[in-house]
Order: C-alpha cells, then sequence, then structure tokens
C-alpha cells in the first residue's frame, strides 16, 4: 500500500513552520556527497581552472596587453571562476537527483516530512556549499600566483552566492526531467556551457557588435560573471546592482518553479 507523505509526516516534530532537523540533514547528505569524492569534486575543477589561466595568459596575455585596466590574466581570472563554480554548482543538484532516480531510491527523499520548499532549500544548500568551496579552493591557489586582488569583497561574495543558487536550480529541474546521465550531460553541454563561454568570459562585450551586445544582456550568466569581475577587479560591463537584481529575480522564478515539481511530483513520482 503507498505511503501518503502526510500520513508519514504525522507525529514528527518540526520547530515552528520549518522542519530544521531534517532541512540540515538532507544538506548534510548533499555535501557529504561531494566532500567524500573531493579529488573529483574540488581538487579537479581547481586544477582545470589553473589550467585555463595558464593557457590563455601564455597565448593571448602579451598580445591582448590590458583589458578594462587591468592585465588579461587578472580580467580573465573572475570569469573562470565563475565558470568553475556554475558548473559545480549545478552538477551537484542534477547528478544527486539523476542518481537518485536511476537507483530507485528518489522516495528515501520524496517520503520523510520535508515540504517541497524545504527539499529546495536542502538540495539548493548543497549546491551553494559545493560553489563556495570550489571558489574558495581558486581563489586560494590561484589568485596569489597571478596577483590578483579582491577589490570589493562583499560584491564578489554575493555573485557567488547568487551562481551558486541559480545553476543550483537550474540543476534541479534538469535532474527533474532528466531520467539518464546522457539527457542531463545534453543540458550542460549545449546550454550550460555554449551560455558560460559567450557570457564574456574571455572578452569585454564592448568589442561586440551592437545587436550581440544587446542579446548578450539576455544571457544570465553574463550579470554573473559581470558582477563577480566587479567584486574582484573593481570594474565591469554593467552596473553589479542590475546584475544581482536580474539574478536575484531568476533565483525567485525557478525556486517557485523547483518547488512546484516537487509538490507536484513531476517526473518523480511513478
Amino acid at each position: 500500500m503507498a505511503l501518503d507523505r502526510r500520513e508519514f509526516g504525522k507525529g514528527t516534530r518540526r520547530f515552528g513552520r520549518v522542519n530544521w532537523l531534517g532541512l540540515y540533514t538532507l544538506t548534510e547528505r548533499e555535501v557529504i556527497r561531494f566532500t567524500t569524492i573531493w579529488t573529483q569534486t574540488v581538487l579537479a575543477p581547481l586544477i582545470t581552472a589553473g589550467l585555463f589561466l595558464l593557457v590563455f595568459s601564455l597565448a593571448l596575455g602579451t598580445r591582448r596587453g590590458e583589458v578594462m585596466g587591468v592585465p588579461f590574466a587578472h580580467f580573465l581570472a573572475p570569469g573562470i571562476l565563475m565558470m568553475t563554480v556554475i558548473q559545480n554548482a549545478f552538477a551537484n543538484t542534477a547528478s544527486s537527483l539523476v542518481i537518485s532516480k536511476i537507483q530507485g531510491n528518489i522516495v528515501d527523499t520524496l517520503m520523510p516530512p520535508l515540504s517541497p520548499a524545504e527539499l529546495v532549500v536542502g538540495y539548493v544548500m548543497g549546491g551553494v556549499l559545493r560553489g563556495l568551496a570550489v571558489a574558495g579552493a581558486v581563489m586560494v591557489v590561484t589568485f596569489p600566483v597571478l596577483g590578483v586582488g579582491i577589490a570589493h569583497p562583499l560584491w564578489a561574495l554575493l555573485f557567488i552566492l547568487l551562481g551558486s543558487a541559480l545553476l543550483s536550480l537550474i540543476g534541479i529541474l534538469a535532474g527533474i526531467i532528466s531520467d539518464r546521465f546522457d539527457q542531463m550531460n545534453a543540458i550542460t553541454n549545449f546550454i550550460i556551457t555554449p551560455l558560460s563561454f559567450l557570457s564574456g568570459t574571455f572578452y569585454s562585450i564592448e568589442v561586440l557588435p551592437p545587436l550581440l551586445q544587446k542579446l548578450t544582456h539576455f544571457n544570465p550568466i553574463f550579470y554573473l560573471i559581470d558582477g563577480l569581475r566587479y567584486g574582484v577587479i573593481g570594474a565591469s560591463d554593467g552596473s553589479p546592482a542590475v546584475g544581482a537584481l536580474f539574478c536575484g529575480g531568476l533565483v525567485l522564478v525557478l525556486g517557485l518553479w523547483a518547488w512546484r515539481w516537487f509538490a507536484s511530483g513531476y517526473r518523480l513520482k511513478s
């Protein structure tokens, strides 16, 4: 006989309206998932980011000279950092859901007395913490080598948090609609990666034709990279406040979308 989540949750102690213990447990599970294989989830992205910075600095650094008043390597570092953060935040939530669906244990997450909002927050917290871990590793190792400082630490932290949260939510949606890893990888290869590379990571959008500049402003990853660049080097193509509002609005919209899918059990309950 099928179990009803509402019946399962009766008698469970909740502190106020939030199941803090359940939320903490879900978040802890998501953190343990990536910390137990830290060589793949933290060390590998660090090496990849370092190689990107090394190759592009050696190949283009002397030719490009200064960009936005700073050496090309300094201009490039925030973009590479944000790309690494968002890719890992996306992978954390998307892979967690896809693995649970493939192994058939998604019910272990859906049956406990956790509300749809608590499920969304728990998964997002795991992705955000992985994003922060990767960001911290890249900054600690590569920034001193390049001589990169942080002009506005609070702005930098804000955009790392926004980027991690936004891509964690996209990862949740991707994990819900994907039944296999090849479907999840298709979203990464044909949506996330192109948007990352076409977002001003390796160039200022001022070098683009007017039409492409306007199209770039519809790319949320542009605002994430541009905002982090302002936080790191103190210069950007756009207003960091506008970028923060745009990305914050997207986080809210996607959060409600993910909440709705968890509430309805869309592609989660057979």
